[in-house]
């Protein structure tokens, strides 16, 4: 396609119009003809070609696909020319600004291998695959860490990092399910577009998602071909670096690049290079090179024994390589000579966390959970880490994270079995699981959210928390933890914690809202449910049932949710929590709502706003208030629901995300928007902008849709369809249906209402489709209508034909 000139200063709105017009050149077609080759109406059309009007997307898409051309290149600059607010950041479900990157530190004191570098580069370059096998400790994942940031600049998308943990003692390795939900969680893809099950329909997903994209995987510690083959890429340009134990046989397609130990002259190298020494003659292995070669043969060359060793002497200053030699010949083997002269080194504190260590189900893990685990202050569990790191039995992966080596893992794990008692592994046990059930209730507090999980009361909170400044840094936390508190619940589950199995689900509503949809919920909360009635304690039975509903209401389950909800009651009402029982209140009454009762939910929103006020929470009634506004306006008494959203944006409070402010904003909005457009559109935006601030995009995609028909109401119809593209776009995105039924008869009237009635029509029939199956009663009937409406209106303009027809007939 020919550019078009720029100028120093370009409109983008101009800018796109000049590509359309050489689309239209390309086309050879009058206005008229290429309005209906492509679906547009005439007037549109023109719009968009001189620059008046901004197109849809779609519109975009239609014209080029017409002529054969890639719309793709257009989408930039098209956004610049549409889009009157600032578009949300692409990672802003993760809070980050920046492309994923999981990879570990690159070790600066790499040494050698060069041979081996060149031959994983070169297989990446033919095959985009390669597999780096060898033995234990002797550097494989090191080489492909190298590698994969060598290569990370080429690819820029994402750079992924998963440990399938296939040789981790104590711990089962991560099958291809678990490890591919992961993957595609690390590249924001929400849980409903993942296949619930099924490996083969699982790897399709995400060789889909890495067909468009530049991203470098490593997949480190594999078991066998089977484990990983479901992990590789399809067609596309991404790369996966493996790393295994074994030589992957299986793999036919995917070149190995094999390691052993270090040779004499690279062991030599190295062990000058991690010790710190001068090397030459002039350090302690220069003046001593038998007993350095000593060292080297003690090591049996092996890259993970010679670090260990280099660290003892590099923090050793008095000590000659001699007596390194001496304590090295301890050991029986070059693991046992290497880990038990560095464990020796250790004092009584140093040598207890270590082992300890060992009880972590593996992954890495901060100086909070060390501090926790240890029953240790914060500030002796850092200084020991740091010991440990200097020892090189931890590894520190990125600041203020650790992890430790399989083989030292299983080292630190033989160890706890042997010197400490079973009572005191349980009792640490213990305080992990009390972490991270303690953990992330801080996380979720900090984050906002109607009704904040409960106080936890599973185990003893643990002395020292991460402190969250704001829900930025708790959403970044909730991110490097989410694999770990995954595995608390599972380590939960299987030493029969249920309390912890009952509470941890519930801290993390608000993250999965962000980050994984509802799927993975659903799943946790029916464990969840399961642990509180063996617990046979009515009040968590209450909150387990409730808490099901409600994520069986956001996946589209309305009458299993229906279900929960009825048991969850019966239950508050012999137990007597007002809170509780305040929440269950308001969810009823959404539920009530979409199942077509247009009654009870008023009477629901205002009992639970009472229940709020007798528990003391202003933030619950206020939302139990903004509740009844969103319900008086869709009933149409749209000056009632003004006056109870403004009540709401009175009332008194510090928070700038406050959560009833986006329902009273949104309410108030849409409710004075036939009467006052420029205070509508402005509580609208600063709606939009809070969503999408706050990167919750259900949300944001709600605010658009009602800001789509604040603007109908307004008489604007073009900016009113834009807005609710965008919303749809964003539920494409999302891969939820259940939300699209909420919003499709509100599209479809803005469509009926800026002539078009077959895009109404469309729209209608599809809720008619969609919500007789979710269980939306109120919008199958609001369908009904809708289609109703529109056949009225066709069959007037009918008869009106016919009798025009008649009038102009001549007489025979």
């Amino acid at each position: 396609m020919v550019e078009p000139q720029r100028t120093a200063q370009t409109d983008p709105q101009h800018d796109l119009a000049a590509r359309l017009r050489l689309l239209q050149e390309l086309s050879g077609l009058g206005v008229r003809a290429l309005a209906r080759d492509t679906g547009l109406s005439s007037s549109s059309l023109s719009r968009y070609l001189s620059g008046q009007t901004p197109p849809p997307w779609p519109a975009v898409i239609a014209l080029c696909r017409l002529v054969k051309r890639d719309p793709r290149p257009l989408r930039p600059l098209w956004e610049r020319a549409s889009n009157p607010l600032p578009a949300p950041p692409k990672s802003s479900r993760q809070g980050r600004p920046r492309p994923r990157n999981d990879l570990p530190r690159d070790v600066p004191d790499f040494t050698g291998r060069e041979a081996q570098l060149a031959a994983v580069l070169a297989a990446v370059d033919s095959h985009r695959v390669v597999a780096v096998d060898g033995m234990a400790g002797v550097g494989k994942t090191c080489l492909a860490m190298h590698a994969a940031h060598r290569l990370a600049a080429d690819y820029p998308d994402a750079q992924l990092y998963v440990d399938l943990h296939g040789f981790t003692e104590g711990r089962e390795p991560l099958d291809p399910d678990s490890a591919l939900r992961m993957l595609l969680g690390a590249l924001d893809v929400p849980s409903e577009k993942v296949p619930r099950e099924g490996v083969e329909q699982l790897a399709a997903c995400w060789r889909s998602e890495l067909a468009d994209r530049r991203v470098v995987v490593v997949i480190d510690n594999a078991a066998d071909a089977e484990q990983v083959r479901p992990l590789l890429p399809g067609a596309g340009p991404s790369v996966a670096l493996i790393t295994s134990r074994n030589r992957l046989i299986g793999l036919d397609e995917v070149p190995p690049v094999s390691l052993d130990v270090l040779s004499p002259q690279e062991s030599a190298e190295f062990l000058v290079r991690a010790s710190g020494d001068p090397g030459g003659g002039d350090g302690r292995l220069g003046r001593e090179p038998e007993s350095a070669a000593e060292v080297l043969r003690l090591c049996g060359h092996l890259p993970l024994a010679l670090r260990l060793a280099a660290a003892r002497l590099r923090h050793r200053p008095g000590w000659t390589v001699g007596i390194l030699v001496e304590r090295m010949a301890e050991g029986v083997s070059e693991f046992d000579t290497a880990f038990a002269m560095s464990v020796r080194q250790l004092d009584r504190s140093q040598a207890r966390l270590f082992r300890l260590l060992g009880l972590l189900p593996g992954g890495s893990f901060d100086a909070y959970l060390a501090a926790s685990l240890a029953d240790v202050p914060l500030h002796d569990a850092r200084a020991i880490l740091d010991d440990l790191v200097d020892a090189h039995l931890v590894q520190e992966t990125t600041a203020g994270r650790y992890r430790l080596h399989d083989l030292v893992h299983q080292h630190a794990r033989r160890s706890c079995a042997e010197q400490d008692s079973p009572a005191e592994r349980q009792r640490a046990l213990g305080r992990f699981l009390d972490f991270y059930v303690h953990a992330a209730a801080a996380a979720d507090a900090a984050l906002p959210f109607l009704a904040p999980g409960r106080t936890p009361s599973a185990g003893r909170p643990p002395a020292a928390l991460p402190r969250f400044a704001d829900k930025h840094a708790a959403f970044s936390w909730l991110v490097a933890e989410y694999e770990n508190m995954v595995a608390a619940f599972e380590t939960a589950s299987a030493v029969g914690a249920d309390a912890h199995v009952c509470e941890l689900p519930g801290f993390l509503r608000a993250y999965f809202a962000r980050r994984c949809g509802t799927t993975h919920l659903n799943v946790l909360f029916e464990r969840s449910l399961a642990a509180a009635e063996r617990l046979d304690d009515p009040l968590r039975l209450a909150d387990a049932h409730s808490n099901l509903g409600f994520a069986r209401y956001n996946a589209g389950r309305m009458a299993e949710a229906a279900a929960s909800y009825e048991a969850a009651q019966a239950l508050l009402s012999r137990v007597g929590d007002t809170e509780a029982e305040a929440e269950l209140t308001l969810r009823r009454g959404y539920l009530k709502w979409d199942e077509g009762d247009v009654d009870e939910p008023l009477e629901l929103f205002r009992l639970a706003g009472k229940l709020y006020e007798q528990a003391g929470s202003r933030t619950g009634a206020a939302y139990a208030t903004a509740s009844e506004a969103w319900a008086m306006l869709q009933l149409g008494h749209r000056e009632e629901a003004a006056q109870r959203a403004r009540e709401v944006l009175a009332a008194p409070h510090t928070d700038p995300a406050w959560p009833p402010a986006l329902t009273a904003r949104i309410t108030l909005g849409v409710a004075i928007s036939h009467q006052d457009p420029d205070e509508a559109t402005d509580h609208l935006r600063q709606a939009l902008a809070l969503a999408r601030e706050d990167g919750h995009l259900h949300n944001e995609a709600w605010c658009l849709n009602c800001l789509g028909v604040a603007l109908r109401l307004m008489g604007r119809h073009e900016e009113a369809l834009e807005s609710h593209r965008k919303a749809f776009a964003l539920l494409d995105e999302l891969f939820e249906e259940q939300w699209k039924s909420r919003f499709l008869n509100s599209y479809a009237e803005t469509c009926r209402l800026a002539g078009l009635p077959e895009e109404a029509l469309r729209l209608h029939q599809q809720a008619l489709e969609l919500a007789p199956r979710l269980g939306h009663r109120y919008e199958e009937a609001q369908a009904h209508a809708g289609i109703a409406a529109l056949l009225d209106a066709s069959d007037r303009t009918a008869a009106a034909d016919h009798r025009t027809a008649g009038r102009a007939a001549p007489r025979s």
